[in-house]
């Protein structure tokens, strides 16, 4: 069996076990009876909560957040009915709510540079079951990676890009991104810096990646100025990409501790393994439903 075959089966397991599976995202002012409302609302319906999770600001007066995945059999051929039924205790409680549905695979974009470890460990954990997503497109500006794509059958598109011809490189991703009905964007170490213009087309759906020296070590060459100045602790973070670079709302972060026995090439390689694995667990928690942007923070239900 080819690799694109075991890829189809394995998908489809994947979906036909998650086939009765919905999440419900909440987010409102905090008041009594809203666990109470949701949970008999999935009652009514004969739903199994299977997973909950909540979050409170301030119970005097703040913000309320929600995560429920529940169990329903038959769940697609009630979603619609279930969906409309429920905008009454939404208004109600005024709330800002999201149905989604297991089965129902978000459409990923990879975009990627020279350097593939962050590509490679997408690719291996879709493969491995752990990223349930469909990975409808990667998109790059070296070919560096196109056999590595290619071998897993996903399309692979080469647009070079840089400052100078940035516009006319984003039109074209952009016409992608339409063509492939994509759902989320993930830069897996895509070194080209993104306009307002083109971030404005998705809001809270492009994922970034970045070593986490950031602010002090902005630029090129930060991990030999890291090295040069000692620092101890090296970490990356995984954030929503908006207008102001790498200032987006933080999805997740981990760090290592180093010392004066690592050199640069070292601290490069646990850098990597950091990004690698930070990038991957963002990218997880986005496709499950558990991240709730909030201003310019998240709650992630982990």
């Amino acid at each position: 069996m080819s690799a694109q075959s075991k890829i189809a089966t394995h998908l489809e397991e994947q979906s036909t076990a998650q086939r009765n599976i919905g999440r419900l995202l909440v987010k409102c002012s905090d008041k009594p009876g809203i666990v109470s409302a949701v949970s008999t609302f999935l009652l009514q319906y004969e739903a199994n909560i299977v997973e909950s999770s909540q979050y409170s600001t301030d119970p005097e007066g703040g913000m309320f957040y929600l995560r429920i995945a529940f169990h329903l059999d038959n769940l697609l051929d009630k979603k619609e009915e279930m969906e409309e039924d429920f905008n009454n205790i939404a208004e109600q409680y005024e709330m800002d709510y999201h149905f989604s549905y297991a089965v129902e695979l978000k459409r990923t974009a990879i975009f990627v540079s020279k350097e593939p470890y962050c590509l490679m460990e997408l690719l291996w954990e879709w493969q491995n079951g752990d990223l349930n997503t469909d990975i409808v497109v990667v998109i790059s500006n070296h070919e560096d990676a196109r056999g590595m794509v290619e071998a897993l059958g996903i399309p692979f598109h080469y647009i070079p890009a840089n400052k100078d011809i940035r516009q006319e490189v984003e039109k074209q991703q952009v016409k992608l991104m339409e063509e492939y009905d994509v759902d989320v964007l993930v830069l897996a170490r895509y070194m080209q810096i993104l306009t307002p213009e083109f971030v404005s087309h998705f809001p809270n759906q492009i994922i970034n990646i970045h070593h986490s020296f950031l602010p002090a070590f902005i630029g090129a060459r930060p991990y030999e100025r890291a090295f040069g100045r000692g620092v101890k602790l090296i970490g990356a973070t995984s954030h929503y990409v908006t207008n102001d670079l790498d200032e987006g709302p933080i999805i997740e972060q981990d760090i290592e501790r180093v010392d004066h026995r690592d050199d640069i090439v070292q601290l490069k390689k646990i850098g990597r393994t950091i990004e690698r694995r930070v990038l991957a667990r963002a990218v997880k928690w986005h496709l499950e439903d558990r991240v709730i942007v909030e201003n310019n923070k998240t709650i992630v239900f982990q």
